[in-house]
């Protein structure tokens, strides 16, 4: 400010105008000021006008017309054209900018200016958009060297750029050798590490804070720093301690506090604090709206979700792209398919169709309401998808059943070479698991390995399950106690794997360890453990873990529960038992799956009256399932009751029961082929056929050898 006031009082108007109309981005006005310099030879020969003339055309963004201002000006050993330079281009948080960011201050090296703070902020900016975590570490190294340990400004800038990073450790070191700090140096080490969730890290920072004498500069930006960082129900505790704090402060009354307040009980499960923080807000945002909207999804209110986007429409509150989003997440969970495609109609108006993340919104929304034709016209849409959006795609036909097409599209994305991510390996592992396909799970978990993920969550247990599901459990076991840590469903996974494959005592073992190790089951961990009793015949067992649920876990049995029990009761032959069981679950509206499981084991044991009986209330409940009409006329027709085997099948014509066909596939030289009866849409299906009828006629051969060595 000292050399503005050594200008002369018709230059430091000039002065004044340009940094006006820099700030206003009047480029008209700014240019004619630009002819002005020009005419009265100011420009070059001011170097204060130049560099404020330079900052005018970068702000307005015309780099052209500021590179070329820049190579006219003299003055290029003066660090402040170059910052100007560096500066604007990494504002604007764009790869290409940045990269003219870097490459004008490795330019500025070599021109042999010195750079400053302030070079070092901007070159730290462009470094982040570009993770370019090189150029972080260069610049690093000349800070040290040209730069006081003091300068707060530059070393928080260099905090920032290592935790952004994912560079913690060095963020870290950065920010414990700094001998002073500010509020933004505090809240950029807390936000490293809420945004790793990291959150007893985010919380040791803060209280640091508190007790090392810097209370005074905690501000609104620390406490939605710390805030954000509590994003489970295992947080909770922590997050109300600095809630407390903060109206200690008198600083919960600002929007930005509350929303974070609002949408950390939210994260943490604890609805009930977040909608009366919501309902206390005096100044509600759009941000607060999709806070809470947001919220009532995470935690599985979608309706409520939905109710409130109402609502915030009604007060007239324009809904952010954030908002949008956390309604189709909520549409996704409560499969409202008409309210999504009203939202998709209003986002399309709004004009956010093209922002990639609403894309992947809808796209995920389409999919997990079954409409895949649509989700594929979203994926297709944008010429360019991310990561993201294959992702949701890959999963999306997962969901709906289509896993010969998820692994084509895995393919497809491995070939345009676009690097899979967790939850894309997990998708795609769970469609070779409903394939049954061990070679292309095998061919998956060496690309999970190429890839160099490791066992965690979600990884391993979709991994083990794969292996599981597929017969091998030996790999299937070697994973899961390779897994790091182990978490409900992988313990699920493996347990039901043993069940499954006719390991029942081992799935039994497994689910004891479970407890001993403090895993809490699930409701799914106990349908494996009564399939595990069901196909060993425990019965006592089977009935002791059904009554464990309630007293000792807190989980009222549900219908696959219920199915259970009958299913072991009545694989043990104890079908009386299992039909009083049935009558006596009033509590539980099992429709007609019990029935159904009773009629299968009364035919096993050929205990016709109680099949029919289980039949017959079938037919009374309405069932349009083929296999019990199926069942129960076949009892008829053994007794020789042909009356009421016609009774049946036309009680199944007129309500239009049809037998669905069976299905069966094999898979052949990493190919899956899937064979429909009645099918004969199979590019071989002519061999197969000559194939099936050789087949046949050397079996007929030897049924009859065999019979006539039988007379013999």
């Amino acid at each position: 400010m000292n050399q503005v006031s050594a200008l002369s009082p018709q230059s430091r108007h000039l002065f004044a105008k340009l940094r006006h109309f820099a700030d206003q981005k009047t480029i008209s006005n700014g240019k004619s000021i630009h002819a002005h310099l020009l005419k009265t030879a100011a420009f070059p020969t001011c170097s204060i006008l130049s560099t404020t003339l330079l900052n005018f055309y970068a702000k307005c963004h015309l780099f052209s017309d500021a590179r070329r201002l820049f190579a006219e000006t003299p003055y290029k050993q003066n660090a402040v054209l170059w910052n100007v330079l560096i500066n604007n281009y990494s504002q604007l948080g764009l790869a290409h900018h940045s990269l003219s960011s870097l490459q004008l201050f490795k330019q500025m090296l070599r021109h042999g200016s010195l750079p400053n703070s302030h070079t070092f902020a901007g070159v730290f900016s462009a470094a982040v958009v570009l993770e370019d975590a090189v150029m972080a570490h260069q610049a690093h190294s000349l800070v040290v060297k040209l730069v006081e340990s003091g300068d707060v400004f530059v070393y928080s800038s260099m905090v920032n750029v290592y935790a952004k990073l994912g560079f913690l450790d060095e963020a870290r070191n950065v920010f414990d050798e700094m001998p002073v700090r500010n509020s933004i140096t505090w809240s950029t080490m807390i936000s490293g590490y809420a945004s790793r969730r990291l959150a007893e890290k985010a919380f040791g920072v803060f209280r640091w804070m508190l007790s090392g004498g810097a209370e005074e500069e905690t501000n609104e930006f620390v406490f939605t720093s710390v805030l954000s960082a509590f994003t489970s129900p295992e947080f909770v505790n922590m997050g109300k301690q600095v809630h407390c704090l903060a109206i200690k402060n008198g600083l919960s009354e600002i929007v930005s506090v509350g929303n974070a307040v609002v949408t950390m009980y939210a994260k943490c499960g604890s609805l009930k604090n977040s909608i009366q923080m919501f309902e206390l807000s005096t100044e509600k945002n759009s941000i607060t709206w999709s806070a809470m909207i947001t919220g009532h999804a995470h935690n599985g209110e979608g309706e409520k979700a939905l109710a409130l986007f109402h609502d915030m429409h009604s007060h007239g509150m324009k809904p952010s792209e954030y908002t949008l989003v956390g309604v189709l997440n909520s549409c996704s969970d409560t499969e409202q398919i008409n309210i999504g495609k009203q939202v998709h109609a209003y986002l399309v108006k709004a004009g956010f169709e093209h922002q990639m993340y609403i894309t992947t919104s809808l796209v995920d929304m389409y999919a997990k309401c079954g409409y895949i034709v649509e989700a594929q016209k979203g994926f297709d849409y944008l010429h360019e998808p991310d990561l993201v959006l294959w992702t949701s795609m890959i999963g999306g036909y997962v969901q709906n059943g289509d896993n010969e097409k998820a692994f084509s599209l895995y393919c497809t994305m491995q070939t345009k070479g676009i690097a899979p991510n967790e939850l894309t390996m997990a998708s795609v592992l769970k469609a070779c698991s409903s394939l049954s396909s061990l070679e292309q799970g095998k061919q998956v978990h060496a690309h999970v390995v190429k890839n160099g993920f490791s066992l965690e969550v979600p990884i391993g247990s979709a991994l083990s399950t794969m292996y599981s599901k597929c017969g091998a459990l030996e790999d299937g076991y070697s994973v899961f106690r390779r897994m790091p840590s182990v978490d409900v469903i992988s313990w699920n996974a493996m347990i039901s794997g043993l069940a499954q494959n006719g390991f029942g005592n081992e799935a039994l073992e497994l689910f004891e360890e479970m407890q001993r190790e403090n895993a809490k089951p699930d409701y799914v961990t106990f349908v494996n453990v009564l399939s595990a009793c069901s196909h060993m015949g425990l019965v006592d067992r089977g009935r002791e873990y059904f009554e464990l649920m309630l007293d000792k876990f807190g989980l009222a049995p549900r219908v696959d529960h219920y199915a259970c029990m009958v299913d072991v009761l009545g694989r043990a032959g104890k079908l009386l038992e299992a039909r009083e069981f049935i009558e006596s679950a009033v509590n539980i509206d099992h429709g007609l799956c019990l029935w159904r499981i009773l009629l299968s084991a009364s035919r096993n044991y050929r205990d016709f009256e109680m099949g029919i009986y289980a039949g017959e209330k079938l037919v009374e409940l309405g069932s349009s399932e083929s296999s019990a009409y199926v069942l129960l006329s076949s009892i008829y027709s053994a007794l020789g009751r042909l009356e009421d085997v016609e009774r049946v099948r036309r009680v199944m014509n007129t309500r239009g029961v049809s037998k669905e066909p069976g299905c069966s596939w094999i898979e052949l030289k990493n190919q899956v082929h899937v064979f429909v009866v009645g099918d004969l849409l199979h590019p071989e299906i002519k061999y197969i056929r000559e194939e099936l009828w050789r087949f046949s006629k050397v079996m007929m051969e030897d049924e009859l050898d065999y019979e006539t060595v039988s007379e013999e």
